[in-house]
């Protein structure tokens, strides 16, 4: 059974709150590092793997896309999606990425936005992208950081008696597998992989790496959230970026 925490209504419900606030991660570092990558959407076909409530598949056809699909294995989500980013040349589809079959359709680029760590077969995910991907075509993705994902226990700021942050815990890093913690509920599952693994799965499976980005805060988060001046002592997400050349 893959795991579905946003249509849990007590997780859908929190977190949908924080999207909506636009003072976030994801609008500050992540969402900015990841389109900073694409080359161009004009006339692109995409493919938007945990497309979530369709906010980059609108964001695509307001930047001249020809088609998105947008896949997210949330009802709630997808739901969403279909009310508040409709688009003639938007597809919802509802189903969990590790099951999708695409027959006959390749994209030009493939993005997938903090979903990755959510799928235990990471090399299956893969071969399929590249098997998705049009010659030349490009893998976008964004995850959590290994170093954020590595140790167990969570907790990873070690503090000072005044609640003041000293450093960051590192541990266990080369113990690849799942890691649960509490976001929202309890049982949250993601998968800690090494950087090694993440970028060496893609050049065996016929990937060429072109970038690997550790994002910090845009200048405007950095007023709004001013803890984002911490992305400088340790990085919450890593973007990575290939191309299909055969």
């Amino acid at each position: 059974m893959k795991q579905n925490i946003y249509d849990h209504p007590v997780f859908f419900k929190e977190y949908t709150s924080l999207r909506k606030s636009s003072v976030t991660y994801n609008d500050f570092i992540e969402q900015p590092a990841i389109k900073s990558e694409i080359s161009t959407l004009r006339d692109k076909s995409i493919l938007d793997l945990g497309c979530g409530t369709g906010e980059f598949a609108m964001y695509c056809m307001e930047n001249g896309a020809a088609k998105v699909v947008g896949v997210d294995i949330s009802e709630n989500m997808i739901e969403q999606a279909k009310r508040e980013n409709h688009h003639e040349n938007i597809e919802y589809i509802c189903m969990p990425i590790e099951d999708l079959a695409l027959e006959n359709q390749k994209f030009d680029i493939i993005i997938s936005s903090l979903a990755v760590h959510y799928i235990e077969d990471y090399t299956s995910l893969v071969v399929k992208v590249n098997d998705w991907l049009k010659h030349n075509g490009e893998f976008i993705f964004s995850t959590e950081h290994p170093i954020v994902t590595a140790r167990k226990e969570g907790n990873n700021w070690v503090k000072d008696e005044d609640d003041h942050k000293l450093h960051w815990a590192l541990d266990h890093y080369q113990e690849e597998g799942k890691r649960e913690q509490h976001w929202y509920i309890d049982g949250v599952v993601k998968y800690h992989r090494t950087i090694s693994t993440l970028v060496n799965t893609l050049i065996e499976n016929g990937l060429v790496l072109e970038k690997i980005t550790e994002p910090q805060s845009i200048p405007d988060g950095l007023e709004r959230m001013p803890k984002l001046v911490n992305e400088k002592r340790r990085p919450s997400f890593i973007v990575m970026k290939s191309r299909k050349n055969k």
